[in-house]
């Protein structure tokens, strides 16, 4: 079918022409002489043929009233649209089209939309899109202010103070950068402060900072400062910022302790868990409780929990109404003999120094018994007196000194010490079960579940250069039947000046002295009876090469005070302990103490454990015991006294910096200053052999070396 759609614009343009024709016409003819002759009768007819229009004073037409019809030249796409809003033509169209429109403005005649941008690109004349004004650029959006109206001016000083003068209040890099990216993205609103009121985040944060003390901390080092004199967006500004450096403080030191674990001596090594500075803030700043929040960053373990009660409890003491002893005779009490009766005197001071060393049987008792005579040794001995357990002048003045004194110092190192422990103690899938080892009390415990599952004693390195190292490792494997390989520092210090007196001492001893090709020696014991390390060595690798191990010296045990070797720990018992450990890392096998010992030969046997467990060896001179009563140990290593020293002297964020120590060397001695007649094993010259540590605890790839001549290789199983 053809297609019509432009015939009515087509009609109305020939019907503009015509009347136009025609109208020019007549204007024309009625100018003309009335009395110009016609040629013919036959123009005379047809003028008579001819309509003659009435004259009109009407302008002549002008371009503007006539245009062209645009769906003429939309597309046949656009078309489809068009039609359903076009109205159909009306009869008659032709003749009001042929009839001049003056009141119609030329704006009003039908044109495609100018919003579509297809219409636009096939209507707009040439010369009109190139006068058509540029579009504008986009502008970016206003970005709206998050802050309240009246904590803006606060928030305006906080960019300028934050921009020029943040070193003045965080002198950490990374405390600092936290802070002005997390003020930056609050558009630098405050968050302790709401139109010039503490909010209660921050009420929580300086209520934690002011209870500082409870902790073992010093809430002099936590400065809060005086909102309710601030009145001036400067002032509140400087005191938000004066509150987030304090509170990063407190977390800092309460997670890792005020003083780093290197400021106290070389032989400690315990894991860093430093806070992050960005995990403070966001955590302190969403939290529903702050003080609870910031209460978090302490140690979670129950030891620490439990000192710190009984260090409320002796301030507490401090603060109720004094004990004091009055002075008197000495009291001494002696024990029953064959020859002689229990000598316990009898003395109303007696119940009194119940009261005050925590003697709980028979408060009343006025007899100086054993329970009370014990309870003033142990006091003797906590405040460095010598533990006669005689009540004389020079004891009662100790008792009756300040509650600020050396044991409240003692729990307040000791709380510190606790803070250097990871906050994981034991292994997750053994049921939080580890190891802990505590020198000056010389017992090992072994932890599962919060709760001890097996005791034992232990001997512990003597005090110097041969005190036990404070470390967090983990216990790896078990050896049965080990070989001792003596360590570099006994050959230097012990064996080579006893050869230079005794040539065949080694010998005697069933020590084996075997020469590298560089020269340098190596003396071990092969396994049996008689080794120094007994029938089980445990094994945690670790940079100082202790370990803890059966003994045949057994006798050491029964003595109180159990400081004698060389730096490693030896274990009452150790088959109970080999045992216990095993039936938690493989419950499956049912290991025993007589299977243990089932295993005793000349043969090094390996038992692997396939999750190692923690061991943490720490120094406790005070502690809480399993019936909740606060022990005090003697410092036998001086750290209580080193650590006292550093905490009074006020340098207390310089404390937390890392102190460098040279560390141990386990170069093995040249053999070259032995003297003649010295026996060795074997004179191989196959390498310079596996390293001290490798003998011990294993290396990556360990060089097995060959057999010396006469001798069978000593075999070594694992499990």
């Amino acid at each position: 079918m053809r297609d019509c759609s432009n015939r009515a614009g087509f009609d109305r343009v020939l019907m503009a022409v015509a009347a136009t024709f025609l109208t020019v016409s007549a204007t024309s003819a009625l100018a003309a002489p009335s009395d110009t002759p016609r040629a013919s009768a036959a123009e005379l007819a047809i003028d008579a043929a001819v309509p003659r229009p009435e004259p009109a004073n009407v302008p002549p037409p002008t371009i503007g009233d006539f245009k062209m019809d645009s769906t003429g030249a939309v597309p046949d796409a656009a078309k489809g649209t068009d039609k359903a809003t076009e109205k159909p033509a009306e009869p008659g169209m032709a003749q009001k089209a042929a009839e001049p429109k003056t009141d119609i403005k030329p704006t009003e005649n039908v044109t495609a939309p100018a919003a579509k941008p297809s219409d636009a690109a096939t209507t707009t004349p040439p010369a009109a899109t190139a006068t058509a004004p540029a579009p504008e650029p986009a502008k970016e959006p206003v970005k709206v202010s998050t802050v309240a109206p009246a904590d803006q001016p606060v928030a305006d000083r906080l960019r300028d103070m934050l921009g020029a003068k943040s070193l003045r209040y965080f002198d950490r890099k990374n405390e600092r950068a936290a802070v002005e990216k997390f003020y930056s993205t609050r558009d630098y609103a405050p968050q302790w402060t709401q139109a010039g009121k503490l909010t209660d985040s921050g009420k929580g944060v300086i209520a934690r900072l002011k209870d500082a003390a409870a902790e073992g901390l010093n809430p002099a080092d936590y400065p809060v400062p005086d909102f309710a004199a601030a009145t001036s967006p400067d002032q509140l500004a400087e005191a938000e910022l004066k509150l987030t450096a304090s509170m990063l403080d407190y977390a800092r030191q309460a997670q890792s302790g005020r003083m780093h674990w290197s400021q106290v001596a070389g032989d400690i090594l315990y894991p860093e868990h430093p806070t992050d500075p960005a995990e403070v803030l966001a955590n302190i700043s969403t939290a529903k409780d702050a003080s609870a929040a910031l209460d978090g960053y302490n140690p979670p373990h129950k030891l620490y929990k439990d000192l710190k009660a009984k260090l409320a409890e002796l301030r507490g003491q401090g603060d109720g109404p004094m004990i004091h002893i009055a002075e008197g005779p000495a009291l001494a009490y002696k024990a029953a003999t064959k020859k002689q009766g229990e000598v316990a005197p009898e003395d109303p001071r007696v119940p009194q120094l119940r009261a005050k060393l925590g003697v709980t049987e028979n408060p009343d008792g006025t007899y100086y018994d054993a329970k009370v005579a014990a309870a003033v040794r142990k006091f003797q001995e906590s405040a460095d007196l010598k533990p006669t357990g005689v009540l004389d002048d020079r004891t009662v003045k100790a008792i009756n000194s300040p509650k600020r004194d050396r044991q409240i110092d003692t729990v307040l190192v000791n709380l510190e010490r606790l803070r250097w422990l990871p906050r994981q103690l034991g292994a997750a899938s053994l049921g939080n079960a580890y190891v802990i080892l505590n020198v000056p009390d010389f017992t090992l415990k072994v932890m599962q579940n919060g709760h001890p599952v097996w005791t034992t004693r232990v001997v512990t390195g003597k005090p110097g250069k041969h005190a036990t190292p404070m470390l967090t490792e983990t216990m790896k494997f078990i050896t049965v039947n080990p070989t001792w390989n003596v360590p570099p520092s006994i050959i230097y210090n012990e064996y080579l000046p006893a050869l230079q007196q005794d040539p065949t001492v080694l010998d005697r001893m069933g020590l084996r002295l075997e020469r590298n090709r560089d020269g340098s020696i190596h003396i071990s014991q092969p396994p049996g009876e008689a080794n120094a390390l007994g029938r089980i060595r445990f094994n945690f690798p670790n940079k100082f090469l202790v370990y803890q191990h059966d003994t045949p010296d057994k006798h050491l045990f029964a003595k109180e005070e159990r400081a004698f070797s060389h730096g490693c720990m030896r274990v009452q018992n150790p088959d109970q302990y080999a045992s216990t450990l095993l039936n938690i890392v493989m419950p499956n096998e049912r290991y025993t103490p007589e299977k243990i010992r089932s295993m005793y030969g000349r043969s090094e046997i390996d038992l692997k454990f396939p999750t190692p467990i923690p061991v943490n060896i720490t120094y406790q001179t005070a502690f809480v015991d399993d019936a909740g009563k606060l022990q005090i140990r003697k410092d036998i290593y001086g750290r209580d006294a080193t650590m006292i020293a550093l905490l009074r002297n006020g340098r207390s964020k310089d404390l937390e910096a890392m102190v460098a120590h040279s560390q141990p060397s386990y170069s093995r001695p040249s053999g070259s200053s032995l003297p003649a007649g010295v026996n060795f094993a074997s004179d191989n010259t196959f390498s310079s052999g596996p390293s001290f540590f490798e003998r011990l605890f294993g290396g990556p790839s360990p060089m097995t070396p060959p057999a010396p001549i006469g001798r069978r290789p000593q075999p070594r199983f694992t499990r």
